[in-house]
């Protein structure tokens, strides 16, 4: 048996997404004029080469996985870019446990909204550049994952933020498209700017950007001062790379811009939201667990701000009603879960409960979307009611995908979910307290907003089709072309079954958002799973604040009886009471919501104004910006800089020639009167003694 695996095999893995978005790119629009983007060959082209490509990653990534789970591991350069003194640029492959994990769940995914994409998109007219992009997306995705190095890991961290960008934006005739691709794009800058500062701290006293010689060095980094402070210089480099993480995975408060996100079609909020561009982060903070390992500081930075994230986003689910909002965010709740597990040295489980999110929130984030064709485009969750009849598989689907969200027992999100838990009330890091609480709270708030949202929609009085309602909608055609274009049901007009193109891949993310959480439980947490993972072999836990991991596993005793143990565990009673209440308030007492709304409407102006981080972002931030912009274009370009050092000079230059004309009049006369002028001046000096003789 090899132990070293192919990196001609993982070269093919990582590019077999590039080359199909290049010909979806290139050969089905009519760049080549091949195929018109219009006709069906073209669209045939687009959808076949990036189907073929995604599907080929997949087969070599469980390839992959099944070779690392026997001992094969790869860590090396596969082409060396350029060379500065000992400084070396380098594109290479880092494939352990963890790498082999995220390549499969990133594949899989990205496979299956591929397949959904050609019934969800269908008719529109920007369908080969949308297989382009998330094509695109994927290779962005596993280069990131793959690497073993800083540099390549920032090409793949911008990559997927710039595609995000095009991705979100895709409708570009609409201006809240734009809007928000724009603030997607501005958020992760801010991010990434402290991301990059981590890796530059990280380079200057390790002489390396390879992970292996960063963790090697260890020890050294963790006795440096940074200059100036009292505080390390790797607590310090954890924060900023931390920051980078906050962007990518929307932690408060940089979690502004994936609300907005929802602009972009469906297919790619799945593909966002679930297994690429948000996971990033904390993917990137379990990889280098090696070095958040040497600072509490930094690890309880970390655990403070999933908790909030984890908590205070989950309350805006509550009160959302477009489907896809409503899902995102539970992806900001879940994405809070993830970074406590970091904050707590559970990085197994952080990395555990990505990979079961990924499936059961890629089903949900689809479910919508078929939901979203079966009512004409209306995704107002007010305007629906009774699909369970009209749409069986998207209903039974959807309702896997939310008992596995909330934590059910025997479903994927159970195990990973409640391990969380788990982890902190055993964490000591400080505001593990606060972390504790705040997640057990959001188990109640999770169950509430997820439910309410399953109620509306598949259960109850059917409330579509009786008048026309001025919804928002994702129109898939401009607005001047499908000015006809009716957006939710006509009276009389019913909901119908989405295609099987789009069901089939709702089938196949529902298995393993019911099976995948107690298949791997064991080993990924508790067995051998991550023994060759660099990020995780070489973490040396000391102190008191390190031993959650320690503590669940004395406490593990099997899938089964941990799923019978949770019936005396606040958990499920807690989840248990949010279905019963939101069944009470909307099925049964749709009218004890409205009077909460009106006695309490200023918590619910806070909350439908996000807190109003959005308007503080607008006056601070925006408005600064824009006043520091224009001081420095009025006070300093034109003023300082146009006015006295351009023109100014220039007018200087101008007034002296002008008064030196008059200098130059062409009389002799006036010449002769200057000179005779000038000899009597020289001599009345010469006379005085100004100007000595010899």
């Amino acid at each position: 048996m090899a132990t070293t695996l192919n990196p001609n095999l993982l070269l093919a893995i990582a590019l077999a997404p590039l080359v199909g978005s290049a010909i979806a790119g290139l050969f089905g629009t009519k760049f080549f004029d091949l195929f018109s983007s219009e006709s069906r060959g073209g669209r045939i082209v687009a959808h076949s080469a990036t189907i073929l490509g995604v599907a080929i990653s997949f087969v070599l990534s469980v390839m992959v996985l099944l070779d690392v789970m026997n001992g094969a591991s790869f860590n090396g350069t596969v082409y060396e870019w350029m060379a500065i003194g000992d400084l070396k640029m380098e594109v290479g492959f880092l494939v352990d446990s963890l790498t082999a994990m995220m390549m499969v769940v990133v594949t899989f995914v990205s496979l299956m909204v591929h397949i959904y994409t050609v019934g969800y998109m269908e008719g529109d007219p920007g369908y080969n550049r949308f297989f382009g992009y998330i094509s695109l997306f994927t290779f962005s995705m596993l280069m990131l994952v793959m690497s073993n190095n800083f540099l390549q890991l920032f090409f793949g961290w911008e990559a997927v933020g710039l595609v995000s960008y095009l991705l979100i934006g895709f409708w570009y005739t609409r201006p809240t498209a734009i809007f928000a691709n724009l603030k997607a794009f501005l958020v992760n800058r801010v991010g990434d700017f402290g991301f990059i500062l981590g890796i530059g701290l990280l380079l200057a006293y390790s002489g390396s950007m390879n992970y292996t010689d960063v963790f090697a060095a260890r020890d050294q980094l963790a006795t440096v001062i940074f200059p100036g402070t009292d505080w390390l210089m790797i607590t310090v480099a954890c924060i900023c790379l931390f920051i980078g993480a906050m962007g990518k995975s929307a932690q408060f408060p940089l979690h502004v811009w994936l609300p907005d996100s929802m602009e972009g079609p469906t297919p790619i909020s799945a593909l966002i939201h679930a297994a690429t561009m948000v996971t990033a982060g904390i993917f990137m903070v379990a990889r280098m667990s090696p070095l958040f390992e040497l600072s509490d500081t930094a690890l309880s930075f970390v655990l403070v701000i999933g908790a909030i994230t984890a908590l205070f986003m989950g309350f805006l689910g509550i009160i959302q009603n477009d489907i896809k909002r409503v899902v995102a965010y539970s992806t900001l709740s879940q994405l809070g879960y993830m970074t406590v597990a970091l904050g707590a040295s559970a990085y197994s489980v952080a990395v555990f409960h990505l990979m079961t999110h990924a499936f059961f929130k890629a089903l949900l984030f689809l479910g919508a979307g078929s939901v979203i064709i079966g009512m004409h485009h209306d995704q107002d969750i007010r305007n629906m009611g009774g699909l369970r009849k009209y749409m069986p598989i998207t209903w039974i689907t959807s309702l896997i995908g939310s008992l596995a969200l909330i934590g059910t027992p025997f479903f994927a999100g159970f195990y990973s979910k409640d391990s969380i838990i788990e982890a902190v009330a055993e964490s000591h890091i400080a505001g593990s307290s606060f972390a504790y609480y705040a997640v057990l709270a959001g188990v109640f708030v999770t169950a509430f907003y997820s439910f309410r949202m399953y109620f509306l929609v598949f259960h109850g009085e059917e409330r579509f089709g009786k008048e026309e309602h001025g919804n928002h909608h994702e129109n898939h055609e401009d607005e001047e072309v499908s000015a006809d274009h009716h957006h939710g049901l006509a009276p009389g007009e019913k909901p119908h079954e989405s295609p099987w193109v789009v069901t089939l891949p709702l089938v196949l993310l529902a298995i393993p958002s019911v099976v995948i959480g107690a298949m791997t439980i064991g080993p990924m947490l508790f067995g051998d799973f991550f023994k060759n993972g660099v990020a995780f072999k070489e973490v040396i836990f000391v102190g008191e604040n390190h031993h959650a991991m320690e503590e669940l596993a004395q406490a593990f005793h099997g899938w089964v009886p941990m799923a019978l143990h949770s019936v005396t565990t606040p958990v499920l009673w807690l989840a248990i009471a949010g279905v019963a209440l939101s069944w009470f308030f909307y099925m049964k007492r749709p009218d004890i919501p409205a009077a909460i709304k009106d006695r309490f409407s200023g918590l619910y102006k806070l909350l439908d104004n996000k807190y109003y981080m959005d308007a503080i972002n607008q006056a601070v931030f925006a408005k600064g910006a824009r006043l520091l912009g224009t001081g420095l274009w009025k006070g300093g370009d034109q003023g300082f800089i146009d006015g006295l050092f351009v023109n100014g000079s220039a007018r200087v230059v101008a007034s002296f020639a002008a008064a030196s004309r008059y200098l130059q009049s062409g009389y002799i006369y006036h010449y002769a009167f200057a000179m005779i002028v000038g000899m009597l001046v020289l001599l009345t000096l010469t006379v005085t003694g100004v100007i000595g003789t010899k």
